[in-house]
């Protein structure tokens, strides 16, 4: 009877191991994206697939289950997503990468699909899958542990169609449970480079095969890597909810490492700059010191905060400033708390009020190159080719009004936005493009219409403020200028057009230092917008 009973006991014992075992190799689940070949880009991404691929291996080696997946279009995307939403259950360790083109809207962000149409920023949000929603559906199917990997923040095609939108990804907020990495701080763009695999993935991998290491150990040291090996140009953004540790690798240490109750010596790793930190006054009194972007300003910083991350940044802004190093270059921007709206300005629905004595508005002669007729865009002839079996369809004669004017062919895009206008008269986007076009043209009492008129049919339209400081500047009004780009920005602080267009206002009205920092201030953001500027006509 004895050994019955020991024999029985032996095989639950023995079933219960096994069972664990089943379930832990069956709990860890990896969705891993690569998007390469968009349509609308000049050439298909480079390393999207590599970086999946290799990424897809490691994560196999570590005991996931993966599903790997490229080129995929809104609909594999969707079905992706769900195959991945249906092996999650109570306890899962969940671990989702996508590598492509993203883009923020609403402070949300989007992941692209290759098939993507994006004209207008509602259609972001319509062909684009957003992160906080996978985020969100991993959550209520009782993920424990969820891990997400952006490399999305590169420079897109889309963005240039619409004004006003932000580079970068947005600051993501992380449920219960989850850790969130960003190839790049919010709000900024890396280039690609010419190598197989992207400086992230490259630094991801060393550290996920390093023994012994938490998730947010790697994640911590990739980000301090990266940005060593960029000299601070690419400084990955990480926000941690995990309530405890947890290892990528089998055992805690990818492939046969050290298991998380072993005596492990690690390096000294920096406290991570997530969320809970973002959230302190160390953040704001970091935020005031780069905004000054003076030796004083970081002095002051490090005199009150000795250590921690920020202490480390701050010291690297001021040997870059020792150094000489050109302020061009993208910022380092941590997540930021929603922003307190001040009270919003009162739109003026009739020409604006003049404070300096009113210059004569002479309509620009337009430059010949911008009327110049280019090879025709084969999107520009299948929006053609729409219009001609449907030519009461507004919404096709205003994404055709922007194609034209992506390509300077102002003309042609005011004379579409004039059909969209007829067909809509309320449509705001439609006034709004048309204003900036004829700025672009010089004339600038219709555009100056046009801007008011948006305005007026969507008051406080941040858009149409900032066309209408273009609009103001380039009449030569600094003070009105100044009134509509200081109303954009109290919308959103992060415009870098209407901060640099701001900029531009102040030092012609004679405010040299406020000038300068706001233009010091666009370039942390945009470190193109100067050239954008020379574009409009403003040097």
């Amino acid at each position: 009877m004895k050994n019955e009973r020991w024999i029985t006991g032996f095989l639950v014992a023995l079933a219960c191991i096994l069972f664990v075992s089943s379930a832990s190799a069956e709990d860890r689940v990896a969705l891993i994206i690569g998007n390469a070949n968009y349509p609308d880009a000049d050439q298909p991404l480079k390393q999207p697939m590599n970086d999946a691929r290799a990424l897809a291996d490691e994560m196999r080696r570590n005991g996931f289950e993966v599903d790997l997946a490229e080129n995929l279009t809104k609909e594999g995307m969707r079905s992706a997503l769900d195959r991945l939403y249906g092996k999650v259950k109570n306890g899962t360790s969940a671990f989702f990468f996508f590598s492509g083109f993203g883009i923020q809207t609403g402070r949300q962000t989007y992941l692209v699909p290759v098939n993507a149409q994006i004209w207008t920023e509602a259609e972001v949000r319509r062909d684009g899958v957003g992160i906080d929603a996978i985020l969100a559906e991993l959550n209520s199917r009782g993920a424990n542990v969820k891990i997400a990997i952006l490399d999305a923040s590169r420079r897109n095609p889309f963005e240039r169609r619409f004004r006003g939108v932000s580079l970068g990804l947005a600051p993501i907020t992380a449920p219960r449970g989850t850790l969130v990495t960003s190839a790049a701080a919010p709000g900024t763009v890396v280039n690609e480079g010419d190598s197989e695999n992207s400086l992230f993935v490259r630094e991801l991998l060393k550290e996920m095969r390093a023994p012994g290491l938490t998730a947010e150990e790697v994640f911590n040291r990739t980000r301090i890597g990266v940005s060593r090996a960029s000299k601070g140009e690419q400084v990955p953004w990480i926000s941690s909810s995990l309530l405890e540790d947890f290892y990528l690798g089998k055992g805690g240490g990818g492939g046969g490492g050290s298991r998380p109750g072993d005596q492990v010596t690690l390096p000294e790793v920096k406290p991570l700059p997530d969320s809970r930190e973002a959230d302190t006054d160390v953040k704001r009194d970091f935020d005031f010191a780069d905004r000054l972007g003076t030796r004083r300003g970081w002095e002051d910083f490090l005199d009150k905060h000795k250590s921690g991350t920020y202490a480390d940044l701050a010291r690297d802004k001021l040997a870059r400033l020792d150094s000489g190093s050109s302020s061009s270059r993208p910022g380092i921007s941590l997540p930021d708390k929603e922003p307190i709206r001040e009270k919003e300005p009162t739109v003026r629905e009739k020409e604006p009020v003049v404070r300096e004595k009113e210059p004569v508005i002479r309509t620009e002669p337009a430059k010949k190159e911008t009327a110049k007729p280019t090879k025709r865009d084969p999107l520009i002839d299948e929006l053609t080719r729409k219009i001609d079996q449907n030519p009461d369809d507004g919404d096709v004669y205003f994404k055709r009004g922007l194609a034209f004017a992506q390509k300077n062919e102002f003309d042609d895009a005011i004379k579409d936005f004039d059909q969209a206008i007829r067909l809509n008269p309320k449509d705001h986007e439609a006034f709004n493009n048309r204003c900036w076009a004829r700025a672009m043209l010089g004339d600038l009492q219709m555009a100056l219409r046009d801007c008011n008129e948006s305005l007026r049919l969507k008051p406080n339209f941040v858009d149409a403020l900032d066309s209408r400081g273009l609009v103001n500047l380039k009449i030569g009004l600094p003070t009105n200028a100044i009134q509509d780009y200081s109303a954009a920005l109290r919308i959103n602080p992060k415009h870098a057009s209407a901060l640099f267009g701001r900029g531009k206002a102040k030092l012609q009205s004679g405010d040299t230092s406020g000038g300068n920092a706001d233009i010091r201030a666009a370039k942390e953001i945009n470190r193109d917008i100067a050239q954008e500027f020379e574009d409009y006509g403003i040097r």
